[in-house]
């Protein structure tokens, strides 16, 4: 008698897992004569992959030393291993319909909801297969051994609020793999600016200037006009470069934050030495401070730099944490042969606890920002700077009844007040003020 023509389930296949296979053959779908795995199933399936990742780290968090939490996260991230081989395993069952050069979802709806359809705290759900790719937890290559982290599997992460941009985030994960990725920059920067930050990684090429030309030698890229044809143009109003830095187009450029940011020249740092009227310090004033200490650290502000080519010039390594706002900032910082840090106000910063020698921040710090931000920002650059090391907040303003609020917060960190100015902000008819120090944070035991 013959036998039939079944196939059992695999040893390493979770006890449950026929029967949700059993249950979803009646809605698999039908393509080119074979069945298809349905989407929803993955959906849900990647949705607990994440879940077990958020449960390990949990656990990890609780109780580091504990052998029985951490033999119970072994187990868990077993289970999360053996989902992802059960993906792939109906993937070969019952086929694909994307292969490695189509658009990683098909017949979904990109398009942005009506406020009607947002309910408030709702969290929408996404839609992107290349999204649900990359969440998915990544074994590595030889399946049950740890790596030299220490770990079985990584598990890619995104930030919480890009859950409530479904919408755009699935937007920005249509393309399809191994082509040019779409020209779409400006929703990545929303996003980001949103706090969707990190955005997850995609598998296509970056798209690059069609005419581009090698950038000139360093000593002559800090205070040279960069190249028009090394900046992709076609999300900017400007053009080109003489667009950003003419008088003409004042107002029609795109950017408001700093009217001669594009200008590369040293004149925005000949500075008055009256004090009775200019917030500001020199750099040189600042590093006297700490003779011989500085050599490396970060500037927080919407500019292209000219700040880090001047400390450069004195042998300070500075990278420049801005976005692009309205104009090619982070172009035109590379193009000087400086660093840009593509950094939103909600990010962590990308460096070790205790490591860098200056933090300096202008025109980004002012009035707009709420107190319980501030901090947050305040306590990672805090985390970053060295002991006994420089914190120089450049012009910060706001209104004079709020200045109390706002100084409070930075005495609230203990630091040392080795500079200190307020002096009337007089480009407005707004009662507002300039607050300018050079703080030097304290050693801790």
């Amino acid at each position: 008698m013959q036998k039939p023509n079944v196939s059992k389930s695999p040893k390493w296949l979770p006890a449950a897992l026929p029967t949700i296979l059993k249950t979803t053959t009646s809605t698999v779908g039908i393509y080119q004569g074979q069945l298809v795995l349905p989407h929803s199933l993955q959906n849900q399936i990647s949705s607990l992959q994440s879940q077990v990742g958020i449960l390990l780290e949990q656990l990890h968090v609780a109780n580091p030393e504990s052998k029985a939490l951490t033999k119970f996260a072994d187990q868990l991230l077993h289970i999360a291993i053996s989902l992802d081989k059960f993906v792939e395993a109906l993937s070969g069952l019952y086929g694909s319909t994307t292969s490695s050069n189509e658009i990683s979802n098909v017949d979904e709806d990109f398009s942005e909801p009506e406020d009607s359809e947002i309910e408030e705290g709702s969290t929408h759900r996404f839609n992107s297969g290349e999204l649900h790719n990359y969440t998915a937890l990544k074994p590595n290559g030889l399946t049950g051994k740890r790596n030299f982290l220490g770990v079985e599997a990584i598990s890619p992460s995104v930030a919480l609020a890009c859950a409530n941009m479904a919408p755009n985030v699935d937007r920005f994960m249509s393309y399809k793999i191994y082509e040019t990725c779409p020209d779409d920059w400006d929703i990545a920067q929303k996003l980001i600016a949103d706090g969707c930050d990190p955005l997850p990684r995609r598998r296509c090429f970056s798209k690059t200037p069609p005419r581009y030309s090698k950038p000139l030698p360093i000593n002559a890229s800090l205070w040279s006009q960069p190249s028009d044809t090394n900046i992709l143009w076609s999300h900017y109003k400007c053009k080109d470069y003489t667009c950003l830095v003419s008088n003409e187009t004042m107002g029609k450029r795109g950017f408001f934050k700093c009217s001669n940011c594009f200008d590369l020249s040293k004149r925005g740092w000949e500075i008055p030495m009256n004090e009775s009227i200019s917030a500001e310090f020199t750099i040189d004033e600042v590093l006297r401070l700490k003779s011989g200490e500085m050599r490396i650290g970060l500037d927080f502000s919407p500019s292209t730099s000219t700040f880090a080519a001047l400390m450069r010039e004195r042998n300070v390594t500075i990278a420049s944490a801005t976005l692009n706002l309205g104009a090619p900032f982070n172009e035109v910082i590379a193009l000087r042969g400086l660093l840009p840090l593509y950094l939103s106000t909600g990010s962590r910063l990308p460096f070790f606890d205790n490591t860098l020698d200056i933090i300096h921040s202008t025109l980004f710090l002012d009035g707009w920002i709420g107190v319980g931000l501030l901090q947050f920002v305040l306590f990672d650059w805090d985390r970053v700077l060295r002991p006994k090391e420089l914190l120089w907040v450049d012009r910060f303003f706001c209104k004079r009844d709020g200045l109390e609020i706002y100084l409070n917060e930075f005495s609230r960190l203990g630091y040392k007040k080795l500079l200190w100015r307020v002096v009337p902000k007089t480009d407005k008819l707004e009662d507002e003020l300039y607050f300018s120090a050079v703080l030097e944070k304290p050693l801790r035991s």
